[in-house]
């Protein structure tokens, strides 16, 4: 099961640089987290890394991935940031820091694992 993560707000590069450093602490995630640089659109030149791939297999590794993102947002200086998710069939969600305490609900959502209902 992959994940991909990227940040929307100010400082995007950077951000994602500290939220790939904050979840390389979970003992969980070690080795299932990287920085990649975004597919370019036609035309387009490739880049800095621009978003996180998360390869969560069985286990507790949703869960984690959750509580850690729920415990980034809810920092003060991170309250401002979006975190948008897509999992590998399409599905997209987004976490901030008024939705953090969601956050496993809405990576199952993007894994396919439940459905989203109509407050999403």
């Amino acid at each position: 099961m992959e994940l991909y993560v990227w940040v929307e707000g100010n400082a995007q590069v950077e951000e994602l640089e500290d939220l790939v450093e904050w979840l390389s602490h979970e003992t969980e995630l070690r080795g299932r987290i990287k920085l990649a640089p975004a597919v370019p659109a036609a035309g387009e030149l490739g880049g800095l890394p621009e978003i996180l791939v998360a390869t969560l297999g069985g286990g507790g590794a949703v869960s984690v991935l959750a509580t850690s993102l729920s415990t980034y947002l809810s920092q003060s200086r991170r309250r401002a940031i979006r975190i948008k998710v897509k999992g590998r069939q399409g599905q997209e969600i987004e976490v901030d820091a008024q939705r953090a305490d969601d956050a496993e609900r809405l990576l199952r959502i993007a894994l396919g694992e439940e459905q989203r209902d109509s407050s999403l």
